[in-house]
């Protein structure tokens, strides 16, 4: 059951491909593909059903669901390139992440700490809140979260490489 509900989160990935970004369409497939990202964890936990391909499945869905995502609004709304520069790094910590995991326990870590969930939580909020709050403040929304992935990524890459937390 909970792979379905991951699995849905990659259909409306899909689905916001032919969105325009902020239309009704599109804030429907998100809201929908970020509700399954909370059901699924709930649905695995509540049927016992936790498995490590579930944590990989659920792993790449919120990689597709949130490439799509930040693609679609980043072609509709101007990112500075200071941003871009940003999230490029924080995107890179994370390649690493990866490639730790595979070169010290052969094979996949995802590590859904709880920052990492937090993060997901802020990133989420931001297409949210692009049009319905002051330039002002949503600049200061994406520069907390960036400021928090900055963590969440360095936090997670010491989880890897000291296996505190690998599951």
């Amino acid at each position: 059951m909970a792979n379905v509900i991951t699995s849905f989160r990659i259909i409306c990935a899909l689905a916001l491909c032919f969105c325009p970004a902020f239309s009704k369409w599109f804030y429907a497939f998100y809201v929908l593909g970020g509700i399954s990202d909370i059901l699924d964890g709930i649905a695995a936990r509540h049927f016992g059903k936790e498995t490590k391909l579930g944590a990989q499945l659920d792993t790449i869905a919120d990689i597709a669901f949130t490439l799509v995502a930040i693609i679609k609004v980043v072609q509709a709304v101007p990112v500075p390139i200071w941003l871009i520069v940003w999230t490029v790094g924080i995107a890179v910590i994370k390649c690493i992440n990866i490639i730790c995991g595979f070169l010290l326990y052969k094979r996949f870590i995802s590590e859904h700490t709880v920052m990492n969930k937090i993060c997901g939580v802020m990133l989420f909020a931001i297409p949210l809140c692009v049009g319905m709050l002051p330039k002002q403040i949503v600049a200061v929304w994406i520069i907390l979260t960036c400021v928090a992935a900055t963590f969440a990524a360095i936090q997670e890459g010491h989880f890897i490489r000291t296996g505190k937390e690998i599951s």
